[in-house]
């Protein structure tokens, strides 16, 4: 697969088992015996923090090799769902096919059609070696954290605004 038309678009309902197996084969055994990120998506799929609109496969030759969803943040201090901050995940890409920037390219897609929907920033937990090379940032130069870790960096944390200068502007404590 050197050279490979790929192709993103919005998921079907009825891919969903396909998905979701996609998802526990990108991540099985990676963090710990098996794996439970299927199960997120599965349980994501019906909460009113879902954005439907943000969930996305990528196809090569007609597989199934990538998929991205998003949901809202929800506000600690007001205990709210988010209208304008967002995160992603699970991302998934088969191993089969991993290392080919078809996770980089989900990402940058999915993020410009956030942006188009008028969402302000995305905030993400993973590698602090991969994610600022997308254009993340430590959440804690935000005054952004998570629940419980008030005022302590957590390089895993990250943001990207898609709007100059929100974050800034509206720091607290954020929740998946």
């Amino acid at each position: 697969m050197n050279s490979y038309k790929l192709i993103i678009r919005r998921e079907k309902e009825e891919e969903y088992e396909n998905v979701e197996n996609l998802i526990r084969e990108a991540f099985w055994d990676v963090y710990r015996p098996g794996c439970n990120e299927h199960l997120v998506l599965h349980h994501l799929r019906k909460a009113v923090s879902f954005i439907p609109e943000l969930d996305y496969v990528s196809e090569i030759d007609g597989e199934l090799v990538g998929h991205i969803a998003y949901s809202r943040m929800f506000i600690t201090k007001e205990h709210i769902m988010s209208e304008q901050v967002i995160a992603f995940g699970p991302i998934s890409v088969l191993p089969k096919v991993q290392k080919m920037g078809i996770g980089k390219e989900l990402i940058k897609y999915t993020m410009q059609k956030a942006s188009e929907l008028g969402y302000k920033a995305v905030m993400i937990t993973g590698s602090d070696q991969y994610y600022p090379k997308l254009g993340f940032e430590k959440a804690s130069d935000y005054q952004v954290y998570l629940p419980g870790m008030e005022g302590q960096e957590a390089p895993f944390f990250m943001v990207q605004e898609l709007e100059k200068g929100y974050l800034l502007k509206n720091p607290g404590i954020y929740d998946f």
